[in-house]
């Protein structure tokens, strides 16, 4: 008989791990946000670090709050990816590593975002993420939003450098259908259609990305899923519905139905 691939990983959450009140109905009473917010969802993208450094005991004190499965994806700080623009980073690059590296083996993934105007550069890429590579030993995924980056060329970099391209939506400077460049890892940022930041998915585009992500998965890739449409309070409620269509997560169901979402897709 064929050899069949084991489910990849799920690993729905938010770009931070703020709760509105409008959402605690889905989550436990008691400890820190983080805590809550980790006790349904299994993974969060820190974004505040792209903006501003944090101590290595804040990441340490993040990482003693969660599970032994739960997974931090950290943005890398703009001070790399748009003030030095990848170019002589080492000492950057070992500051980052002091504090995010607290995270231990919590620590699932690097994001790394290009400015919108930063083209491709194959000699940069392959010494900017080799450089990542001897730090780091997580996956790394790039969200680059300049038309050059989804080249053949760029295309066969990321492949040679192990760099998983981001799918976004709505996608950014992307100019056709995407083309990965990972056979094990997907990573899909949810920023908010038709109104960047501020929409709200419906649960017919839920169930879209969630079907979606469910043959990544039956195909054996770990499949990270941010929302980041974060500003109109939209993010959680749409993390929480695509955990909800979760037969495997027992218990969240439950809590989604109790926080009044919708769980249940329609058909692909």
């Amino acid at each position: 008989m064929p050899e069949q691939n084991m489910p990849g990983s799920l690993l729905v959450g938010c770009a931070g791990w703020s709760l509105a009140k409008k959402d605690f109905a889905a989550f436990p009473a008691g400890g820190s946000h983080l805590e809550r917010y980790a006790a349904v969802l299994p993974a969060v993208e820190i974004n505040s670090s792209f903006y501003r450094p944090h101590k290595p005991d804040t990441y340490a004190r993040w990482a003693a709050s969660v599970p032994g499965h739960f997974r931090f994806s950290v943005k890398v700080p703009r001070a790399i990816t748009h003030d030095a623009r990848l170019r002589d980073v080492a000492g950057l690059l070992d500051r980052f590593h002091d504090e995010a590296g607290m995270l231990g083996d919590k620590l699932g993934c690097l994001l790394v975002q290009l400015p919108p105007r930063f083209g491709v550069d194959d000699v940069l890429a392959h010494a900017f993420f080799g450089q990542v590579r001897e730090r780091f030993g997580c996956s790394i995924a790039f969200e680059a939003r300049h038309a050059s980056w989804f080249s053949d060329v760029a295309t066969a970099t990321l492949r040679e450098c192990g760099v998983i391209r981001v799918i976004a939506d709505p996608a950014a400077g992307q100019p056709g259908e995407h083309v990965p460049t990972s056979d094990a890892d997907v990573y899909l940022r949810l920023h908010g259609a038709p109104r960047i930041y501020y929409s709200r998915y419906p649960v017919e585009e839920i169930g879209h990305w969630r079907s979606r992500i469910d043959r990544d998965r039956a195909a054996g890739r770990n499949v990270w899923c941010i929302c980041d449409n974060t500003v109109g309070g939209e993010a959680m409620p749409n993390a929480l519905e695509l955990m909800g269509q979760d037969g495997d997560a027992p218990g969240i169901r439950g809590r989604v139905e109790s926080a009044g979402l919708n769980v249940k897709a329609p058909p692909a």
